[in-house]
């Protein structure tokens, strides 16, 4: 859901018509990216947040002003691009948008990559993966996208095995392998490292795990390497994906200020430009 700075207005545009809630610059608003009409950016909150704030800080020293709205949930920044409350955002992967094409027919287009939160796999109760008691339970994201990429990163440690070309789709039902007859544990990504004690060991991705004090470099059991198909994109409306503003914002991530401050700031869990 939209969180408090912007329950009100999005709310009040949620109860207008549909012919009616169109984006402001199709109304002849002006200029995207000036005082008078910023470009509005979606993003989740937490990590990918803390990011775009540098960004916009970084867009301000140019003249080009964004207007962020931030999200508590996966849902929620998708449904507003297409509904035309907001102009663009940028929170999800490339499997996660493909997901939500395919189950939700947005006409969505990605514009450039901006970072990846790297997920690790941790435990509170054990030092290393194999030592990972017989029946150990092992919690991974319950989205579709994300709870495969944690499938597939458990495999790659040789905790389970997947069928043959699995791929971010794999579920359950596609393992091989479980020598250890780990229980895999299906839980919302954003209370998973908050479930941490109740579990063996938990796939967690950067974006949750570094709010959580957590750093899948330095305590990450196994870690996706800089290769991931799940760096986070720009994404826009189709149409508007070589719009000037859209080519600004996606520009902006690769500032030095930006790379410098994610540097800094996550000590490797999330990676500018992978």
């Amino acid at each position: 859901m939209l969180n408090r700075r912007t329950l009100i207005l999005a709310g009040g545009a949620l109860l207008l018509p549909a012919i009616l809630r169109v984006p402001a610059f199709a109304q002849g608003a002006g200029e995207i990216g000036t005082a008078a009409r910023p470009l509005r950016v979606g993003v989740t909150s937490g990590v990918h947040a803390q990011v775009l704030e540098v960004v916009r800080d970084v867009l301000a020293k140019q003249g080009f002003v964004l207007k962020i709205t931030e999200f508590s949930d996966f849902i929620q920044p998708n449904a507003a691009l297409a509904a035309g409350e907001i102009d663009v955002n940028t929170y999800q992967h490339q499997p996660f948008l493909d997901a939500q094409k395919a189950q939700r027919g947005y006409d969505f287009v990605p514009v450039g990559k901006t970072m990846l939160t790297v997920m690790g796999v941790f435990s509170k109760k054990h030092k290393a993966l194999a030592d990972l008691p017989n029946g150990a339970r092992v919690a991974i994201p319950n989205d579709p996208t994300n709870g495969g990429r944690a499938l597939l990163l458990l495999a790659k440690a040789g905790v389970i095995e997947l069928k043959s070309g699995a791929d971010y789709r794999a579920t359950v039902a596609d393992i091989t392998g479980n020598p250890k007859r780990v229980r895999i544990v299906e839980l919302e990504a954003a209370s998973i490292a908050r479930s941490l004690d109740d579990v063996d060991a938990a796939a967690i991705t950067g974006n949750y795990a570094v709010p959580a004090g957590l750093n899948p470099l330095k305590e990450g059991l196994a870690i996706e390497g800089t290769d991931s198909a799940y760096t986070v994109l720009v994404v826009t409306r189709r149409g508007d994906e070589g719009k000037p503003w859209a080519q600004t914002l996606a520009r902006a991530y690769a500032d030095p200020a930006v790379k410098d401050f994610v540097e800094k700031t996550f000590g490797g869990a999330v990676i500018v430009g992978a």
